[in-house]
């Protein structure tokens, strides 16, 4: 069953770092990218005081690059929607503008 959550930009990157777990697959929208793949590592960071999280996605398919590093908060602007989905849920973060 797949479950919908409207959230702000920055709710959804609390909810990715804190939910998503290595392996889960991601698939997120922005601009006019879409980066499917599975998570292989989610990293927090701080840099000069402000917070990031970077997440490590091999993408599906073939590629020239099958492995891609997004900082999500560089690109939170952007964010149109993640889909998060485990091997019991399928969750969709439908980003809404604060």
């Amino acid at each position: 069953m797949e479950k919908e959550i409207n959230l702000n930009a920055d709710a959804a990157i609390e909810y990715v770092e804190s939910n998503v777990k290595n392996y889960d697959l991601l698939e997120i929208s922005f601009n006019r990218v879409f980066v499917p793949g599975e998570v292989l590592d989610i990293s927090p960071f701080e840099n000069d005081g402000v917070k990031g999280v970077r997440v490590l996605i091999k993408m599906n398919g073939k590629t020239i690059r099958e492995t891609v590093e997004l900082d999500l908060m560089e690109i939170k602007d952007d964010i149109i929607e993640i889909r998060h989905i485990t091997e019991e849920t399928s969750t969709v973060l439908v980003i809404e503008e604060d």
